[in-house]
């Protein structure tokens, strides 16, 4: 009993080795921490049962700590604690019998009590692997299952495609056609907008860039079109289009025409509150009240509807308001309960009907359709109107426009002109044909001055043309080809103008005047059809097209063309269309936009 508290005393008994072989096989030497290991082997104190109980605290809780951390599961852990907190048969001694399970003596605690003593083998409780265990349950999300998941990415809503849908940051292929049915493929990035998808392709095309280009969402299955607003993304409207779908590229001068011309697109009788002014408003005031978001303006009128799914049309009482347009059901009452919601503006966009009144018996020729945007191909969720005339079908889809945007409109058109982009290096330099850029001059003087009066710059584009006359009969007179030659220059020159269209028949010309807007001014020139030597002016005016002829007449050997039976005359075309974009004339208006075709 002497020895009984001397460390040395354990390797002396000969059931101990044979005690620690058995506990090994329970216990690896690699889970018992350092601490542990160093704390058995101190320098005991110099009471028997005596220890230090903190050193032995921070000893179990920096060997359990390592413990944890190498331990598989929670099973392993549990285990190995129950192996250390067995007790000892005896209070305060050593064990001496060779018991068929000899438990390795520890050393005791300190005594809590006079009458009460601490075990070598009573537990410590110790609140590390607690503390541990909490931790890793709270830093653990509860919603994650036991077994690994194989597809993490298909489980997070970062990297679920249905979750959350994929923005890409690639470059989206598109096919832009013209009107000659060729085609060019672009590679648009995705925030790429409609207004920079045209200036790219005028400038590619070498053409001239007056803002009045626009990108038209074309759909040849369901007879419908409109051109895309200028801060319309491409791709994001490339992908509510079928395969059979495409983009055209072309002009339309009507795009932001009514900002000018206000009055020609609103009649009185049509808006709301233009009737209740007597038609006083100024044209700026006009548009600020459809701009403006806290005005209601009203469009009003008769329009027909198609029934859904037949060919017979309605003629209702149609207002066209912020919140969409409604149909009323008594007659043009406008109470709350006689109002039908047909469609709404957010979700809809307008669209003008190319195939003509026959496929949907139509009662007129001035057809649009309102479609929402999430419909494709069924023809059953499509708006089908005909308006009496082409002006309220004009008034009914512009108003759908601003009352859909509203300021967008407005900062689309401000924008190219406050800001000009820099000319393109592909671009040519191409002579404008706008109204303010051609003027009447005379240099007789020393200085030149404008020709103010229409009356003296006819008569000077009269002396002007009377001048070109004698110097080609002097050209003559020196062995140049004769005027009168088919190969001669003023016979075929006007044949590289981007207005003139060849042999393009009456309805083509009604059919590309449309699609170009249909503004005062808008003129194209072709080959007549009934004479082969004359040449056909179609100009647009108040919304209608009308075509003039333009007749050879010959004078003093030279073939000359005139507009006025002879009255005035001109050497070649070029020249008679630059007279009329100066001078009226005969004709209802000015020449202004030429119509033209461009080529990708």
């Amino acid at each position: 009993m002497a020895l009984a508290g001397c460390p040395d005393y354990f390797l002396l008994q000969p059931n101990y080795q044979e005690t620690v072989d058995r506990t090994s096989s329970h216990r690896p030497d690699d889970l018992i921490g350092q601490g542990f290991q160093r704390s058995t082997h101190r320098n005991p104190p110099h009471h028997q049962d005596d220890v230090d109980l903190e050193a032995l605290v921070n000893d179990m809780n920096s060997s359990l700590e390592s413990l944890y951390s190498s331990c598989n599961t929670h099973t392993e852990t549990a285990l190995l604690l129950h192996n250390s907190h067995m007790h000892s048969p005896h209070h305060g001694h050593t064990p001496h019998g060779c018991g068929p399970h000899p438990q390795r003596p520890t050393p005791t605690l300190p005594p809590t009590s006079p009458q009460e003593r601490l075990l070598h083998s009573q537990p410590v409780h110790i609140s590390a692997f607690r503390r541990l265990e909490e931790q890793q349950q709270q830093s653990r999300p509860s919603s994650l299952p036991a077994i690994i998941n194989p597809f993490p990415e298909l489980c997070t809503p970062t990297g679920s495609p249905i979750l959350n849908p994929i923005h890409t940051t690639e470059n989206h292929i598109i096919k832009v056609y013209c009107e000659d049915g060729a085609g060019k493929v672009v590679e648009v990035p995705p925030d790429m907008r409609a207004r920079d998808v045209c200036q790219f392709l005028v400038y590619k095309s070498h053409c001239l860039d007056d803002n009045s280009w626009s990108l038209v969402e074309h759909h040849p299955l369901l007879g419908l079109e409109r051109c895309l607003e200028d801060h319309e993304l491409v791709v994001q409207v490339q992908a509510s289009m079928t395969s059979d779908s495409k983009f055209l590229f072309r002009k339309n001068y009507a795009k932001y025409e009514f900002f000018r011309n206000p009055l020609n697109f609103f009649p009185e009788q049509m808006v709301a509150w233009c009737q209740e002014s007597n038609g006083s408003i100024p044209n700026s005031q006009l548009l600020q009240n459809f701009l403006n978001s806290s005005s209601c303006p009203e469009v009003q009128g008769f329009l027909y509807l198609k029934a859904s799914g037949r060919k017979s049309w309605k003629r209702l009482s149609m207002f066209l308001r912020r919140s969409g347009l409604y149909y009323s059901t008594k007659g043009s009452s406008k109470e709350p309960r006689h109002l039908q919601l047909l469609s709404d503006l957010e979700d809809s966009s307008v669209f003008t009907v190319t195939t003509g009144r026959k496929l949907h018996n139509a009662p007129t020729d001035y057809q649009f359709c309102i479609k929402p945007s999430k419909v494709r191909t069924e023809c059953k969720e499509l708006r089908m109107l005909c308006a009496e005339d082409e002006q309220s079908r004009t008034c009914w889809m512009t108003a759908f426009r601003l009352l859909k945007y509203g300021i967008l409109l407005d900062q689309n058109y401000k924008s190219p002109q406050q800001s000009k982009s820099p000319v393109s290096h592909f671009s040519t330099p191409v002579r404008s044909m706008s109204e303010n850029s051609l003027v009447a001059m005379d240099f007789s003087g020393r200085t030149g001055r404008v020709i103010e009066n229409p009356l003296e710059a006819e008569s000077a584009a009269v002396e002007e043309g009377h001048k070109w006359r004698k110097r080609g009969q002097r050209m003559n007179a020196l062995g140049s080809p004769s005027p009168l030659q088919p190969s001669s220059l003023s016979s075929v020159i006007h044949r590289t103008q981007l207005w003139f269209h060849g042999g393009i028949v009456r309805e083509e010309s009604h059919k590309m005047i449309m699609q170009q807007g249909q503004v005062d001014g808008l003129f194209l020139l072709r080959d007549c059809q009934s004479n082969p030597k004359a040449f056909v002016l179609t100009l647009c005016h108040h919304q209608k097209i009308r075509h003039f002829q333009i007749l050879p007449c010959e004078e003093e050997g030279q073939m000359l063309f005139s507009l006025d039976d002879g009255s005035t005359k001109f050497t070649d075309l070029i020249h008679l269309v630059e007279f009329y974009q100066l001078n009226r004339g005969v004709l209802p208006c000015k020449l202004k936009h030429p119509c033209t075709a461009m080529a990708l």
